[in-house]
């Protein structure tokens, strides 16, 4: 594993700290890199009407797409869990909608224990622009 990889798994990882998760006690951190390496962490941000809860992955692709960013080279999720987290199907689409579907996506659970895929791996036949042409 390189470095930088490493520090992106860190990055996620500290998040987990971060979260604000009141409800579930279930916290999710994200590390987003730009192609200009460029680092944006999330995390997710819960609330007691649940329905407007923002996850990790939507957080760091949000605060990344408000800067003016749209060249991502990769995104770790990472979680408390005995494997590695998968993201939510409306993060799969969201992560979609901004990603390369080659682009790699890390996915870590507890102990470091990961697993790496693309994200046309996380969400085959996902949903595009050119899908809403008729």
């Amino acid at each position: 594993m390189t470095k930088a990889k490493q520090e992106w798994i860190d990055n996620a990882v500290m998040a987990l700290d971060k979260a604000y998760v009141p409800y579930s006690h279930f916290p999710v951190g994200a590390c987003l890199v730009t192609k200009a390496g460029k680092v944006y962490q999330g995390l997710n941000i819960e609330n007691a009407s649940y329905g407007l809860t923002n996850c990790a992955e939507r957080t760091a692709i949000f605060k990344a797409v408000s800067e003016g960013e749209r060249d991502f080279a990769h995104l770790v999720i990472a979680g408390r869990t005995p494997k590695p987290i998968s993201p939510c199907g409306a993060c799969r689409q969201v992560i979609s909608e901004f990603c390369d579907a080659a682009m790699p996506v890390t996915l870590v659970g507890d102990n470091g224990v990961t697993k790496e895929m693309t994200v046309e791996q996380l969400l085959p036949y996902f949903f595009k622009e050119e899908d809403l042409s008729i």
